[in-house]
């Protein structure tokens, strides 16, 4: 199948082909034409499997035959829930819809001046990609209309809810008609994300994407148990110091971790730079813009900050602090192995995180490989769970297998605010998900 046989304008396909895709990914293959058709969809899909250009595509179709008048406020409305996924939706916009050189769109994002986005609201606008939040700003204030959207859009549903933006979301959709076309896309569509696509959606076509082994396979999973915080940050060091890495993006569980990691590697000699929700716009922009230019060898960011970055050159991911959410290491690791190419995931598992590894595994479906460093291997222990035994492999030269690891080694966080086992306490916890959240700057 061809994106020529999808139902497309030959505007839209020109584009396509100009980018070098000839061959649409399987959900753009079953989206675009029922999208084309007008109906409501839940699609679900996984990170990197070609989902933006399968709702982009038929909301610009949709668009292509007539422009919006002077006074219309929007006709497609694409919600996400961070700041840099609504970057690359907006720049994929522009990509796709290059010909259509009549076409405005707005990006509406925290972090980036509001009365400069007041400006650009008051010509005419075709697209808007928002985050929640700062969306919501902008409606209270009534500096933007929605009741000329035709096509509303919700990129990464799940994680929208996730962040706290339920209400946000009902209010926005309430101010759009409810004449118009849904198209939902979300890692799952079962639980809280499924009751709010009932309230939303008219008798949607249901899409759910498996992923492909072929897929799965571009990026090599590993694990590497650690004795202590200390232990950690050697076997780090040493990862990064790896000839075969080219980039890295790093994951801590808190933005004041990022930060200390960060300027800690920079102090060790490392190209490295944090990216966390707590950083201005035009800051977060300049790093993701020297990241992508090579300028920045490692990139220490939380779970929300990293959302939607895609850099082809990143071979590797190191969650310095495995995820809290099981659903967040997909995501995480998506972040290497795009375009086609392979990469690695790495994550670094101290004595009291096991548990955490198990609960990956059981997501994913896969076993995550034990690896060791040569001269840098755990203490032997007793393995604390019915985790199989398995072979594992030393990164580097020579043989060799590592288990899991105990010791009464410094269990304080990068982030100085730890309990015990090494997690981030309930303040820090609470404090750093409510920042990350908003999208309002």
């Amino acid at each position: 199948m061809t994106f020529q046989s999808l139902g497309l304008a030959d505007e839209l396909i020109k584009a396509v082909e100009q980018t070098g895709y000839t061959i649409p990914t399987p959900v753009q293959r079953q989206a675009i034409p029922a999208a084309i058709a007008g109906s409501d969809l839940l699609v679900s899909s996984h990170t990197g499997s070609g989902k933006t250009a399968a709702f982009t595509l038929p909301s610009l179709n949709k668009l292509i035959d007539r422009r919006s008048a002077p006074s219309a406020g929007p006709r497609v409305l694409v919600l996400t829930p961070t700041r840099e996924l609504a970057q690359q939706v907006e720049k994929a916009v522009q990509t796709y819809g290059k010909a259509l050189r009549w076409l405005n769109t707005v990006c509406l994002v925290g972090g980036a001046p509001f009365f400069a986005q007041v400006k650009q609201l008051q010509r005419p606008v075709d697209v808007v990609v928002a985050t929640p939040g700062r969306l919501l700003d902008h409606l209270n204030r009534r500096k933007i209309k929605l009741s000329d959207v035709e096509v509303l859009i919700l990129d990464e549903a799940d994680r929208m809810l996730d962040m706290g933006f339920a209400e946000d979301i009902d209010a926005i959709v309430a101010a759009t008609p409810a004449q118009r076309q849904t198209l939902l896309f979300s890692a799952t569509l079962d639980g809280v994300v499924g009751r709010m696509a009932e309230r939303m959606t008219r008798n949607p076509q249901r899409i759910e994407i498996e992923v492909a082994k072929e897929d799965r396979g571009q990026i090599e999973q590993r694990l590497m148990f650690a004795d202590d915080m200390g232990h950690k940050s050697r076997l780090l060091e040493a990862l990064l110091g790896h000839e075969g890495l080219q980039q890295a993006v790093v994951f801590t569980a808190t933005k004041r971790s990022a930060d200390e990691l960060s300027l800690s590697l920079q102090e060790k000699g490392f190209s490295a730079a944090a990216l966390h929700g707590d950083m201005h716009q035009t800051q977060r922009n300049r790093t993701l813009d020297r990241l992508r230019q090579g300028r920045i060898g490692v990139l220490v960011a939380t779970d929300v900050a990293a959302r939607g970055i895609d850099v082809a050159g990143i071979s590797h991911v190191i969650n310095f602090d495995p995820p809290r959410q099981a659903e967040d290491y997909v995501h995480r690791i998506g972040r290497t192995g795009r375009a086609g190419r392979d990469g690695i995931a790495i994550t670094l598992s101290g004595p009291r995180e096991t548990g955490l590894i198990r609960a990956i595994e059981r997501f994913t479906g896969d076993r995550l490989e034990v690896h060791t460093i040569p001269g840098m291997e755990p203490s032997p222990r007793k393995p604390s769970g019915p985790r199989p035994a398995g072979n594992g492999r030393r990164f580097g030269n020579g043989g060799g297998y590592g288990r899991p690891s105990g010791g009464n080694g410094d269990h304080r966080g990068a982030g100085g605010y730890a309990s015990r086992d090494g997690h981030p306490t309930s303040r820090e916890r609470s404090h750093g998900d409510r920042r990350d959240r908003t999208s309002r700057g």
